[in-house]
């Protein structure tokens, strides 16, 4: 019998240890669970997982979780920054843009950190190649004949053909900014040749034949503005340090020089100007706004020297 109730008194003993230790091991749960919270973390790449911690700041969270930001990488909230349960770390490029946030910080409203990530827009980049047209040039020959002429087509010409590839940036899907890293020719132009013949009668008959007598050319004409993306610049100054008058300047190559008085199309022009892109059968026409020039697009016109 005394066995048996030693026996008891042990079994009551190591069931009331047992008691106390669950109750310890309750109380140490519930103290850690009240500094457990949950934080969803946003990797740069769209992944989101959701995060068990103890720790205060961004920092330690996801240096906690074994996540190492690369150099062009930052973290919204910042580094430094303590965050709460249910709140977010977003890992972003260094080259979102913050000029929205800016703006509503401005403005006085009030946003919440969700509403505020909303507004990083990300920047991204593309390679586009596009082949683009090089229109042919038309060139002249004999073209000293006046009076009654005739033009004949020795050859006719034909576009070329070339591929430009530019570096292209977005941002909400709108382009912001188109950079070109190269240009390659595929086909070159064909200049179109242009014979022009003075028209004689003998007889009663019609011929031609090539004349050298004083007449008009048949040049490429194109207009341009004081704009800097026709120019290069804005002060209105031509290469001869006259002001460029619309009706009056014209750019042309340096067989004419300046104060050379041009009938073009029926206009009495003077040449003031000169041009990097104004080579060979090209004049450029000065006008006083960047539509005009547009408007004015690509004219085949004859053009003579005013004695």
């Amino acid at each position: 019998m005394k066995k048996e109730e030693n026996a008891s008194i042990s079994i009551m003993k190591i069931i009331c240890v047992t008691i106390i230790l669950i109750l310890i091991s309750g109380i140490g749960v519930m103290a850690v669970n009240e500094d457990l919270k949950d934080v969803k973390i946003v990797l740069q790449n769209g992944y989101e997982m959701t995060a068990l911690t103890s720790k205060a700041t961004v920092s330690d969270i996801l240096e906690e979780n074994n996540i190492v930001l690369e150099d062009n990488q930052k973290t919204i909230p910042d580094l430094n920054e303590e965050v709460t349960s249910g709140q977010s770390i977003k890992i972003t490029d260094k080259s979102y843009n913050e000029v929205q946030i800016a703006k509503i910080s401005e403005e006085g409203v009030a946003t919440s950190l969700e509403q505020l990530l909303e507004n990083y827009a990300p920047i991204t980049e593309k390679i586009v190649t596009e082949q683009v047209t090089i229109p042919y040039e038309t060139v002249t020959k004999n073209s000293q004949a006046s009076g009654n002429t005739t033009d004949k087509v020795l050859q006719e010409g034909k576009d070329g053909l070339k591929e430009i590839t530019y570096k292209v940036k977005y941002q909400n899907d709108v382009e912001i900014e188109k950079t070109v890293i190269s240009e390659k020719v595929i086909t070159e132009p064909v200049d179109k040749i242009v014979q022009v013949q003075k028209k004689v009668t003998s007889r009663g008959a019609s011929t031609t034949r090539a004349s050298s007598a004083t007449g008009g050319t048949t040049y490429k004409v194109t207009a341009y503005c004081p704009c800097s993306k026709c120019c290069g610049k804005t002060n209105g100054r031509t290469a001869s340090g006259t002001k460029a008058t619309a009706g009056r300047t014209v750019a042309a190559s340096s067989k004419f020089a300046f104060g050379t008085k041009l009938n073009i199309g029926g206009h009495i022009y003077t040449v003031e100007d000169r041009g990097g892109a104004v080579k060979g059968n090209k004049i450029d026409i000065f006008v006083n706004t960047h539509a005009e020039a547009l408007q004015w697009g690509v004219r085949y016109l004859t053009v003579s020297v005013v004695q």
